[in-house]
């Protein structure tokens, strides 16, 4: 199977980028721990449970890598890199509440430890706490680009609630939904490093569309491995989205290509969610006679590509080549 074979083969390093960025995320991570504290003793407990998990912060790395490739002298990206994980963060929170996720970041999900109400208002805290760090950074564009973001982020997530269930979803509208709850956070976080670079408004929207594209490609492949993938590399448990009900990218696929013969098993196991033991292997197996995991991360390909042509007219550094295996990394990973 193509897909599997795309997934076991080593993935691109980002080795090069963490290297470049490592005194400015040396700075970001301070910026967040300082940011997490409070006096209520369940916040900063709560949040580190979540962030100490983010190993790599690809957010607030691109935020930064794109300030630089942008021509960044100064530490202005930094508060902006900060808020992104935060955004992140508050994010996920909210997500694993509404999806009653049981792992995230290879950790128990907060909401389980806490409770959910916690969970909410912690994730509510660090939205707060971005927005001080973006007003802080003293860029009203960048501002702008964060705050839309977030509004755009939270529609995204309610779009995809109301339709999450629906057979008959299309692939159109699958891409306007990952395009609001993820890859828009990708976008305005290369587009406000830009911004705070005090880059061209064409370069601002060049580092925008390769943040998008990023983002997309990234979001493919994580629909991907929730069917392909295992709770021990990916950092939560395989086949969440399948056993919630989901509707994503390889499901649309599978289901157009089994047609009729396997309506009723869908209409089960995705539409009422009446799941018994074996369901997802069998799932799993309708998609690789399908290939509908090799044409999901085809797709993610062709967003990588796209992004990694964004870069193209910028000028030759070596932020450039280490972005661009950014893309390839988000296609190629494992986790």
């Amino acid at each position: 199977m193509e897909a599997a074979q795309a997934i076991a083969r080593p993935a691109p390093s980002i080795a090069a980028l963490l290297e470049l960025a490592g005194p400015d995320m040396a700075s970001v991570d301070a910026l967040i721990r300082a940011h997490m504290d409070s006096p209520v003793p369940v916040i900063p407990a709560l949040a580190d449970h979540l962030i100490a998990g983010s190993a790599k912060r690809l957010r607030p790395l691109l935020t930064v890598g794109a300030a630089r490739l942008a021509g960044a002298r100064n530490d202005a990206c930094l508060k902006l890199a900060a808020a992104v994980e935060f955004i992140h963060t508050a994010t996920l929170l909210h997500d694993d509440v509404v999806d009653s996720s049981e792992l995230r970041r290879g950790r128990v999900a907060a909401h389980l430890i806490w409770g959910a109400p916690s969970s909410v208002l912690v994730g509510d805290f660090l939205f707060a706490r971005a927005f001080e760090l973006m007003v802080s950074a003293g860029s009203m564009p960048a501002l702008e680009v964060l705050a839309r973001a977030s509004r755009v982020i939270s529609e995204g997530e309610v779009l995809q609630l109301t339709r999450s269930h629906d057979l008959d979803l299309t692939q159109e509208v699958y891409i306007e939904i990952i395009g609001a709850k993820t890859a828009e956070l990708f976008a305005a976080a290369a587009e406000a490093g830009a911004i705070s670079a005090g880059a061209e408004p064409e370069r601002c929207r060049a580092l925008r569309q390769f943040g998008r594209d990023l983002g997309l490609a990234f979001q493919l492949v994580d629909d991907a491995l929730d069917y392909s993938g295992d709770a021990g590399t990916l950092g939560k448990n395989a086949g969440d989205d399948f056993r919630e009900g989901k509707v994503t990218l390889p499901l649309l696929y599978a289901m157009a290509r089994t047609g009729a013969a396997e309506r009723d098993f869908w209409v089960r196991t995705v539409d009422r969610r009446e799941q018994v033991e074996g369901d997802f292997e069998r799932a799993r197996a309708l998609m690789a006679e399908t290939r509908a995991l090799d044409d999901t991360l085809a797709l993610a390909g062709r967003y990588a590509d796209t992004a990694k042509a964004a870069l193209a007219d910028f000028p030759s550094s070596s932020w450039r080549p280490a972005l661009e295996e950014l893309a390839d990394f988000a296609v190629r990973r494992r986790a």
